[in-house]
Parts: C-alpha cells; structure tokens; sequence
C-alpha cells in the first residue's frame, strides 16, 4: 500500500488529471474490492494517511436505539429490502465502547487489507485502473463541452465507407459525418481540417468522441473570428447568421464604435477577408448587412440586394416561434429579394427568424412559401431546412 501512496502525484500528472480525483479514485476502488472480498451488504469507508502513507479500511456501524427493528436479523427496510444486522449497533453497547456517542452516530473498526488474500490486490488494481479511466473521460468530456461551438483542427486519419471523416483531435477523436459536411467537399487521410465542435458524446464502439460540424453558422462565425481582428476584440458583433452551406450565407453585423463600419471590416480591402473565409467554405457567397433592434428596418436589410418600401409585423401565433413579416417591394425588385431559387428570401426569413411574405406592388401576394421561377415566386418554409444547420 506504501508504494501506491508514493506515486499518486506521479498518477495524476500522468493521468493529466487532480490529485484529489485520484486519492477518490483509489478510495472507492477499496472499498468496492472490500465489499466484494468479504460481504457487498456492509458499510465500508476508506481514508489516505498522507504523513504514514498508509491507506486505511474501516468498517462502519451506525448507532441506533435499543428497540431498533434494524438490530434484528432478517429486518428491511421501507421499500421491502433486506438489510444487515452487523451494520447497527444499540445505543447502550456503543456508550459502553464510548460514552460521547450518540443515535445517528458511526463506529469505525479499521480492517486489514492484507489479510483478504491475493485476489484481493489483483481486484483493487483493476477497480483502481478503471477508475482512474472514468475521471480521465470525465475531464476530457468537460474540456470539450466548452469547445461546444468552438473551432478545432485535426488531421484526418479514416474515412469510412459512408463518406464519414474520423479526425485525430489531440487526445481525443472526432468525426465529420457526411451531414454536417459542406456538398462536394472530399477528404483524404492525412488531410488537416478545421471544423466547429456540434456535440461530445460517448459511442459504445469508439468510446468518448467529438461531433464536428462544417455546416453550422457558428463555423462560419469562427473562421471570421480568425480572419478578422475587430471580431476578436468584440468591437464588432455577429448579431445573427443563416446558411445554405456551400452556396450561400447571411450575417448580421453591429459595432459599439461610431468609427468602425462592420461591413467594411469583415470585407477587408479588395475582399481579401471575406473572400479567404469564403475560399474554405467550398466558394459560398457571404452577404453582410447591418443589424438593427428594430425588427422592420432588419427585415428590410436582410432581404437586401433588394429595395424594400414597408415592412409590417404580424405577431406570431399563439404557441410559434416566428412571427409573420409582410414585405411591399417595387416589381422591379421582386426578383432580387427572391433570389434565385429563393435563396435570398428563405435566408433572410433564417437570419430575422420571421416568415416572410412579399407583397409586390401592383401584382399578387408572393411570399417564402413558393420556390417555382414564374413571374410570382414563393419559397418553401424554411423551419425544417434551418434545424439542419443548428
């Protein structure tokens, strides 16, 4: 017992993990093989003397009164359980032992390990080394829960028969499904890809891994992070972003400095920024508007390149998520608003989280709920399209 007392600090810097985890790791591991090499239905406790670097057994007896139905063999408890006798002792027997002891209070009886066998040593090492595994998972689990929406980078060590890319994430795995992968992108093993943490699970088969994603807005939102120094800083603000992967996206930008234009600065001279960004996002278009709290003037913003004349709110119904926004534009505008194939409309209804309803100015009702390319168009809803890229 000495020797493991001499190495825990060694454990735990090797382990990457606190020194108290694995001091409570050994602990429970001693009593779990307690409890298994001489009876599971006892009370065990277990304590580290540091200074004697001893590791202490103890049995635990719970003080109870003298007509307790616990002292008797047989007893159970409320829900119908069988409970231990040895594990109680009557208040007058345990004031004989110590007179300061009162109901409710326990008696330890240290036990000695040595004496359970060889088994006994094999048992503690395995529960000592799974234990030890859990605590690691545990700490890795909780480092990659921050990363949730954050950017990481890997190297591609397999892609599977489904086209699902596994990525080596330091000392973890990640893995890429095809879903979340931006269409006509392809990757090769040994291949280095940045991508946004989506989820941390635990796989029966892989154990711990990470769930990238490349077609999340948050990724977008990363790699403009990078590119962009006002980002960083947070004199500049993504307010809100919409995407179509791989073709098209939407942010919505506000600065707390009168001498900063946010446009401008996510463009970057020439576009030098905006365009390095895009250039990893398979070419996809980003359009930059300027957010406003006030929802009409951002509805109107975020249909843009089209001119929009009035923009009304209707409340959502009772139990929706969006409200209703109808738009009156100009003919001449109508197609700029729509997009093509309703690209334009069904991002901006994604970025204001409104559905939004064009009203043309001498013709008929067009609204994103139509997607065909007739003289009025409607885009389809985009409430199912816009939970796959959450």
């Amino acid at each position: 017992m000495e020797k493991i007392i001499d190495i825990l600090d060694s454990i735990a810097y090797e382990k990457g993990i606190k020194i108290t985890d694995v001091e409570n790791a050994l602990q429970e591991s001693l009593i779990i093989t307690a409890q298994k090499m001489v009876d599971a239905s006892l009370i065990f406790d277990a304590k580290i003397d540091k200074a004697n670097k001893k590791l202490i057994l103890l049995q635990k007896i719970e003080v109870v009164g003298n007509s307790d139905e616990r002292l008797e063999e047989g007893a159970k408890d409320a829900e119908g359980n069988s409970l231990n006798h040895e594990n109680y002792i009557a208040i007058d027997e345990a004031k004989s032992i110590n007179s300061d002891l009162e109901i409710g209070d326990f008696l330890s009886y240290e036990l000695e390990f040595e004496n359970m066998g060889r088994n006994a040593a094999t048992i503690l090492a395995g529960n000592f080394e799974y234990r030890l595994q859990r605590f690691v998972e545990e700490g890795i689990l909780s480092k990659y829960k921050e990363k949730i929406g954050k950017i990481v980078s890997g190297v591609v060590t397999r892609v599977d028969k489904n086209e699902n890319t596994f990525i080596e994430i330091g000392e973890i795995k990640g893995v890429l499904y095809r879903k979340n992968r931006i269409k006509g992108e392809g990757f090769r093993v040994g291949d280095t890809l940045k991508a946004v943490v989506r989820a941390v699970n635990i796989d029966k088969n892989l154990g711990l891994i990470v769930e990238l994603s490349r077609t999340s807005p948050k990724f977008l939102e990363n790699l403009l992070a990078l590119e962009v120094p006002e980002l960083k800083d947070e004199k500049i603000t993504i307010e809100a972003s919409a995407r179509i992967p791989g073709t098209r996206s939407k942010i919505a930008l506000s600065t707390t400095s009168a001498q900063i234009d946010p446009i401008g600065a996510i463009v970057g001279v020439k576009g030098v920024r905006i365009n390095a960004v895009s250039s990893q996002l398979n070419r996809e278009s980003i359009d930059c508007v300027e957010y406003s709290d006030i929802p009409e003037m951002f509805i109107a913003r975020a249909l843009s390149p089209a001119a929009v004349v009035s923009v009304q709110i209707e409340k959502a119904p009772e139990g929706g998520e969006k409200g209703k926004a109808i738009v009156t534009i100009n003919s001449d505008q109508k197609s700029k608003a729509i997009g093509k194939e309703g690209l334009n409309i069904r991002l901006a209804s994604m970025l204001t989280k409104y559905d939004i309803e064009l009203n043309e100015i001498g013709g008929r009702v067009a609204s994103n709920t139509e997607t065909n390319d007739e003289s009025v168009e409607k885009t389809t809803d985009v409430s199912s399209l816009e939970a796959l890229f959450k």
